[in-house]
């Protein structure tokens, strides 16, 4: 009985303690009820904001680059608003990344837009895959251990491949499309796209691409569309050799500038040459840095600027853009005319052959370059490392993108001949009533006979710079000797750097710098033939000195740099003396006095076309002779008295003299209008 009464007690402990667990089971699911509804209602608008601003990093703000401006604050080089399509990996979910991508493409296709593409892979409508000829070093880097890790035999086919594979393209998508994402993944890892790192997809993107991506990706998380600032020759054809032009960093590039401890990412780019390069410090300013909030969705939430960019400063030229205009104009015009009437002639050698030339005026005061222009010329706008248009220009046989104008040297014929004058008065060799009787050949070396255009029979050296006798100057060269003459056209600039602040060549003065000189060369040399090959802005730097009593300044392109808003100067360019000439104000005088003969006098090689000019000038003409059409060169400041602007033209295989002239005539008429 016991042990039944006490089964019936138990029966009402066990209901009794179903109950408490019930009341302490609803007592705990209302806890989280309240504390639910607290969240949702109470503390909703707090944890929203927190959850909004959950995911935050730092990015990088470029610095507007600094603008390239002529002596007088015009416009060479400036900067302009573009739009961008910028790809964060942060908010884009990777199985719908190749979507997102060929959708972009496809966009770009039909606006006519153009997208990264460095695939040094070209990829036939059959499949067939090539290398790319103007590609062949990324060819090869793209088979290296960093990359691939391929033969470097490997076929552009097995490579393509190993590609598709690398980047996980699905066999499903037709080769266009296979094509497409193999191209931009490639991109995506050169530019070393991370989360840190967005990914440039597109730039310099047109209105209606702009558009039409915000209008196709609303609601695509990671897809922005921004601004930023371009910059572009304001007159693409004046000037691009002087100005230069920016461009990808390479590898090598970045890990050196990284070592000096420089501020550079992958995706910058650099001053490649030209004034670009030159100044890249100047220019480039220094980027600064803003921390990004987005929510969940990648919708931005807050952008605070933690350090401003600061922009790159301003570099005036001492170039004056209207002589520039003038120069290039009358360059192109003239070795096109040299070249028509070499067609007409219908000889070889008379100009036929005529395509090239370069030109460079200076300041007299202070050596300043005024204008400097070569031709053939290019747009510098449509120019970029690897385009099209670059391509095209590389294969062009005259050498567009070659600066004549401070890198090209040519031999110099008989504008030379003032410095070996002047030379020989120095040394005595020579008066300036020294007489020589010209006999047309002179053969005093039986290897090496120089012969004169004319039998000009007995001239001092004012008439043998007037009517460039050969005879004379040959005779006085083998006197003077080839180490004097070497000395003196040394100090005049000539085989010297001139301190332009852009890409020159030093050229190549005879003598010390000949390999295997005979004694007999000399004669050659004297007459500006030889190894003499000078650049054109040494010649007007040569004859800038002439003009300059003997003095030569440093030769400068950069006026001053001042900051982007052109209110503060950081910098300017003062005059430097490089020393004098070593020649007398009386013997350089008598140089000076014989080059106003070359176009006042009526037996002056330049007298038709300088004889009645609103100014007297001072020159001296040249032909060199080599493969082909001869070349033309001219030299000459003005006014005589006091001198103001120096010149130096050379026109390659212009067989004509009147053309280099012409082109110096029409910087003149700019000038001294």
């Amino acid at each position: 009985m016991r042990f039944g009464k006490s089964r019936k007690n138990g029966k009402k402990s066990k209901k009794s303690r179903t109950t408490v667990s019930i009341i302490i089971t609803a007592a705990i699911f209302a806890g989280f009820a309240i504390r639910l509804a607290d969240w949702q209602l109470v503390q909703g608008k707090n944890y929203k904001s927190l959850a909004a601003k959950s995911t935050g990093y730092t990015e990088k703000t470029d610095a507007t680059r600094g603008e390239i401006v002529d002596r007088n604050g015009v416009g060479l080089v400036v900067n302009t608003t573009k739009y961008k399509i910028v790809l964060n990996k942060l908010y884009i979910e990777e199985d719908r990344l190749d979507g997102i991508l060929l959708e972009l493409a496809d966009i770009l296709t039909k606006t006519g837009d153009a997208r990264t593409d460095s695939l040094p892979i070209s990829v036939g409508s059959d499949g067939s895959c090539v290398y790319k000829t103007s590609r062949e070093e990324d060819a090869k880097k793209l088979l290296s251990s960093d990359f691939l890790d391929m033969d470097r035999n490997t076929s552009a086919d097995d490579c393509f491949d190993a590609l598709l594979k690398r980047y996980k393209i699905s066999d499903r998508l037709s080769l266009s499309q296979k094509t497409t994402l193999v191209s931009i993944h490639y991109n995506m890892e050169l530019e070393n796209y991370s989360n840190s790192n967005p990914y440039v997809f597109a730039k310099n993107i047109s209105r209606s691409a702009v558009n039409a991506v915000s209008e196709n990706t609303q609601g695509v998380s990671g897809v922005e569309i921004q601004t930023y600032l371009t910059r572009g020759a304001s007159d693409p054809d004046l000037a691009p050799h002087i100005l230069g032009a920016l461009g990808s960093l390479s590898e090598d590039e970045y890990n050196e500038l990284k070592k000096d401890g420089k501020d550079y990412s992958y995706n910058d780019k650099i001053g490649k040459f030209g004034i670009e390069l030159a100044f890249e410090d100047d220019l480039k300013g220094k980027g600064g840095t803003r921390v990004i909030q987005r929510n969940a969705d990648g919708t931005l939430v807050e952008s605070i600027e933690t350090e401003s960019a600061k922009p790159g400063n301003t570099v005036y030229l001492t170039i004056d853009s209207k002589l520039q205009k003038t120069a290039a104009k009358s360059l192109e015009e003239n070795v096109k005319a040299a070249k028509q009437a070499g067609k007409e002639l219908g000889q070889k050698n008379n100009g036929e052959d005529c395509e090239t030339g370069a030109v460079v005026m200076l300041s007299v005061k202070d050596f300043s370059v005024l204008a400097a222009a070569s031709y053939p010329t290019y747009d510098l706008n449509r120019y970029s490392e690897y385009g099209s248009y670059y391509v095209k220009l590389s294969e062009n046989k005259n050498s567009p993108m070659y600066n004549r104008a401070t890198v090209g040297t040519f031999a110099c014929g008989s504008v030379f001949k003032p410095c070996v004058a002047g030379a020989a008065l120095e040394e005595k060799i020579i008066t300036d009533k020294t007489k020589i009787y010209c006999k047309q050949d002179y053969d005093f070396y039986p290897t090496n006979v120089v012969r004169c255009m004319h039998y000009h029979g007995s001239l001092d050296v004012t008439g043998a710079i007037e009517q460039s006798c050969n005879y004379f100057f040959a005779d006085t060269g083998r006197r003077l000797g080839i180490e004097p003459m070497y000395l003196y056209a040394q100090k005049f600039g000539l085989g010297e750097y001139t301190g332009v602040e852009i890409e020159e060549s030093k050229g190549t003065l005879a003598g010390r710098d000949s390999t295997d000189w005979q004694v007999g060369n000399t004669v050659s040399a004297a007459i500006g033939q030889s190894d003499n090959a000078f650049t054109p802005v040494q010649l007007a730097t040569y004859v800038a000195t002439i003009a300059n009593n003997g003095e030569r300044l440093k030769t400068h392109i950069v006026d001053k740099v001042t900051n982007y808003e052109r209110t503060k100067t950081v910098k300017s360019t003062d005059v430097e003396s490089y020393g004098e000439c070593g020649i007398s104000k009386k013997n350089l005088d008598i140089v000076r006095k014989a080059m106003l003969g070359v176009t006042q006098n009526e037996n002056g090689t330049a007298n038709y076309m300088f004889g009645d000019y609103k100014v007297k000038v001072a020159a001296k003409t040249g032909t060199a002779e080599n493969s082909g059409s001869d070349h033309t060169t001219f030299i000459c400041y003005a006014p005589y008295e006091k001198p103001e602007v120096a010149i130096a033209v050379v026109i390659e295989h212009g067989a004509k003299g009147r053309y280099s002239m012409q082109v110096a005539k029409d910087l003149l008429d700019a000038y001294f209008k």
